[in-house]
């Protein structure tokens, strides 16, 4: 009996009945005043759960429940959170012509108190999660329960990181054992290194949104397989690889076992790739061989990479993939070396990487905004070897968040009143937003510098915790907050919270000390910055960052300017992005794929000062915050240096003399216009409900159609195409070209541009190529940046003239097929030209995916 535990629950009252039901769907981390029901019954026990309804509910003391069960204020906000929830998850079924999204990814981000979630990334899937539950999007997602999760922060008085893993109790979350026709608990099972591993299948409701989660901790299973999901990107590489074979492996037998049927399967980031080897299998037992089968499986997957760094992609050995895959290679009948070449990267052929699967395994592929987009297609550039990387199927979806997760109530309920409660049906309407012009300036810094007492006041309380947690000395405590007074919120706070990855570059300010020091310390114009954030526990770079940082809050000519708070997570992030009033950001450009911090803080009228990479290269538009152009130099320290200085001349220059620049009411009026266009430039454009139309337009309903296309017939499509690309390969070392009769170099306006080529096709048809003549304008000089937000959708662009090359049925000499044009010019100008060549066939999904070209 020694230290074990007694747990003594309350019983709800029969008229609060459905408060446990409230609290197992996952509406509530985005619905305030469902979490006020819970909060309201004991605010001190919540902040202690960690604000998590369930563990509140069997843990609160019975007389606050009997007491709520009797007050008539409580039931009437009780039954009203009731009516909201119903009419919330009772909206009719999808449109019966949406395809079924099945939506993959290693963590996810719902709220602080599920904490299955490092970074972010399983913030981005949280959101889309909510977004899809938004938008009754036909939509289901899968991904692994933890029982610890990411680790809990505490940083001693040396700046030390203390990294805790805790247990997290089923009990305690917001999760349901997910039960098959006969009510059992469903489990699956994945063989691993000669062994079978079972999983069990738990389901998390998100609005009207299914999320199945696996976990390995079983019976059934060995001590070592128990542990598979027992960490969140915790192990060995054994641990990593067997985490992802049940994703991805696991994850769509869990689907197939509840009768789900997706259209699509959305590979959020490679740790799901292996999805891919389960579809491949399932194909393969239909009867199709292995090319056919490979080409119905990517017709109908979508790949995001979210990594900007080659060395960031999971990559595994040979003999370890052969040691857990060796039952699965013979189940699927291939060769040892032809599973390898599934993984290989021309670059790096030692190794079976999880980002080469992906692309070989998919055929609609995107990075998480234009400049990531552009980044991603060079770096995976080898997979297509003869295209240039604007060519390649590589596309971008810029990110996006929830706004109702992150939006401030108190801005929630300003907008109620001043734009009407039709603002939330109107998140992509620019238009719209515009309305915010129009309100008085006066009533909008009111609202934003009540939310910002509010943000200071819970600062306070979080630290007098962490400092009578720490028995430190209540006058340090004194010293260290002085500023962050919520009844006099006149001072320019700065926040910077995020992963502390060296990438991130949270020291970057400290490289002037005296510079930084007359800056925050001015008594006229002081500055506060708080910073927050995590270290992986074996970044021994990014722990000596937060170390630094640690240590300046100590030191006497910082204390108080410079405060770390501890233990990020999603609650201390919208307490910050909603109530600092600048967002700081110094990413080394180009490594920041898309951050979406800084919206969090715009939707809230925060202005970003933040290099110009990720979602703000896109976002930014002269006047809705500070833009810091990279310095493009190859010295880090240079480059550090330089922009260090760009920034905190920016703080001296523009921010601090726009923030203190105040009126005779005190209001800094063009501080305020700026705020207001930071709403009205990034709501509509960075919501996540744009990002979900965008991936169903751009995405999602073409491989739904690409698959049914190759799957009809008895995948007469996919056998077709297979046995087509294996004879262009075969035919393609020796196809050439050569000029027969050359365009003119110079057109009057009106004439037409003629041009005849002989394309050498060593067996091929005219029907298998097409020849492109592509010009680009050089004067007027062209603008070839692509699209904001999304590439996908899009027509020609502007500067660029491509024709087809029709076949005239007419042979040269030694049987090479004759290729005209014949077309008017449709603008003067100068332009630089080209002829190409390239497979075609109906059945691609995208007209370059077989990475073959070749030029005049």
């Amino acid at each position: 009996m020694r230290n074990s535990l007694l747990e003594i629950t309350p019983v709800i009252p029969a008229n609060l009945s459905r408060l446990p039901e409230l609290a197992g769907n996952l509406f509530f981390s985005w619905h305030r005043p469902t979490r006020a029901l819970f909060e309201d019954l004991d605010p001190e026990l919540w902040k202690q759960s960690g604000g998590n309804p369930r563990l509140m509910l069997r843990s609160v003391d019975q007389k606050n429940l009997d007491r709520c069960a009797g007050d008539e204020a409580y039931l009437g906000r009780y039954h009203q959170e009731l009516h909201t929830l119903d009419a919330y998850v009772g909206v009719g079924a999808p449109p019966a012509q949406e395809p079924l999204v099945a939506y993959f990814c290693a963590e996810y981000g719902f709220h602080e108190s599920f904490p299955i979630y490092s970074g972010g990334l399983g913030v981005l899937a949280g959101d889309y999660c909510k977004a899809a539950s938004d938008e009754r999007a036909n939509f289901v997602a899968v991904g692994l329960l933890y029982e610890q999760g990411y680790f809990t922060q505490t940083v001693d008085n040396d700046g030390s990181q203390q990294a805790e893993y805790r247990e997290r109790d089923p009990r305690d979350l917001p999760v349901e054992s997910a039960r098959n026709v006969r009510g059992e608990w469903l489990k699956v099972s994945v063989r691993i290194a000669a062994r079978d591993v079972v999983a069990r299948v738990w389901k998390a409701q998100v609005g009207r949104v299914a999320v199945y989660l696996l976990d390995t901790n079983c019976e059934e299973n060995a001590p070592a397989d128990r542990d598979i999901t027992h960490r969140l990107y915790g192990g060995d590489e054994s641990t990593r690889v067997r985490q992802e074979m049940i994703l991805g492996i696991g994850g769509v037998r869990a689907l197939r076992a509840l009768g789900v049927a997706p259209a699509v399967w959305h590979l959020n980031e490679g740790h799901a790739a292996f999805l891919i080897l389960e579809l491949l299998r399932e194909h393969l037992a239909q009867g199709l061989n292995f090319d056919a089968a490979l080409e119905a499986v990517a017709a109908g997957c979508v790949f995001t990479t979210h990594t900007p760094v080659a060395a960031g992609h999971d990559a595994f050995s040979p003999d370890l993939m052969v040691g857990h895959f060796a039952d699965f290679i013979r189940e699927l009948g291939l060769s040892v070396e032809r599973f390898l070449d599934l993984g290989r990267s021309p670059s790096a052929p030692g190794m079976f990487n999880m980002t080469r699967l992906a692309l070989r395994g998919t055929r609609h592929v995107n990075g998480v905004s234009r400049l990531h987009g552009a980044l991603s297609a060079r770096l995976c550039a080898d997979q297509w070897p003869e295209l240039r990387p604007e060519d390649n199927p590589v596309g971008f979806v810029t990110n996006g968040v929830h706004v109702p997760t992150f939006l401030h109530q108190r801005w929630t309920d300003f907008f109620d009143r001043e734009l009407g409660r039709e603002w939330r049906d109107r998140l992509r309407d620019p238009q719209f937003w515009h309305a915010l012009e129009h309100v008085p300036h006066e009533r909008y810094w009111s609202t934003s510098q009540d939310v910002k007492a509010r943000m200071l006041a819970s600062v306070r309380e979080r630290l007098q915790r962490e400092y009578a947690r720490k028995g430190l000395s209540p006058a340090q405590l004194r010293h260290v907050t002085r500023y962050l007074d919520p009844q006099r919120p006149g001072v320019l706070t700065i926040g910077f919270a995020r992963r502390f990855a060296t990438y991130k570059r949270a020291t970057l300010l400290l490289r002037d000390r005296e510079r930084f020091a007359r800056l925050v310390n001015n008594p006229e114009r002081p500055a506060v910055l708080l910073f927050a954030g995590k270290a992986h526990p074996a970044d021994e770079p990014g722990k000596g960052g937060l170390r630094e940082i640690r240590q300046l809050m100590m030191d006497q000519q910082f204390q108080g300017r410079v405060i770390f708070l501890e233990d990020y997570d999603l609650q201390l992030a919208r307490t910050l992005v909603s109530g600092v009033d600048v967002w700081l950001n110094t990413p080394i450009a180009p490594l920041e794929a898309s951050g979406t911090s800084g919206i969090k803080a715009a939707i809230n009228g925060r202005l970003n000062l933040s290099i110009l990479d990720g979602w703000w290269a896109e976002g930014w538009t002269q006047d809705n915050g500070w833009g810091i152009p990279p310095s493009n130099v190859q010295d880090p320290e240079r480059r550090d240096a330089l922009e260090a200085e760009l920034i905190l001349g920016a703080l001296e220059e523009e921010v601090l003399p726009l923030y203190y620049g105040r009126d005779a009411s005190g209001c800094p009026l063009e501080w305020v216009e700026r705020s207001k266009r930071a709403m009205m430039s990034v709501i509509p454009a960075f919501n996540m409900r744009r990002v979900l139309f965008d991936y169903t337009q751009g995405l999602y309903q073409p491989a739904a159609a690409q698959y049914r296309r190759l799957s009809a017939a008895g995948f007469t499509g996919a056998r077709t195409l297979a046995d087509w690309k294996q004879r262009v390969r075969d035919a393609w070392p020796r196809v050439n070209l050569r000029v027969l009769t050359d365009a003119a170099r110079e057109l009057p306006r009106g004439e037409r541009l003629r041009l005849r080529v002989a394309a050498h096709l060593n067996g091929l048809s005219p029907a298998d190529v097409r020849l492109e003549f592509s010009a680009q304008r050089l004067l007027p000089t062209a603008d070839l940046t692509p699209p904001a937000l999304s590439s996908f959708g899009h027509g020609p662009r502007d500067g660029l003239w491509q024709e087809t090359l029709t076949p005239t049925g007419e042979h040269d000499g030694d049987g090479a097929a004759i290729f005209a044009l014949d077309v008017e010019p449709g603008e003067c100008g100068q332009f630089r030209t080209e002829v190409r060549i390239c497979p075609w066939h109906e059945l691609l999904s995208h007209p370059y995916e077989l990475g073959l070209m070749k030029w005049l």
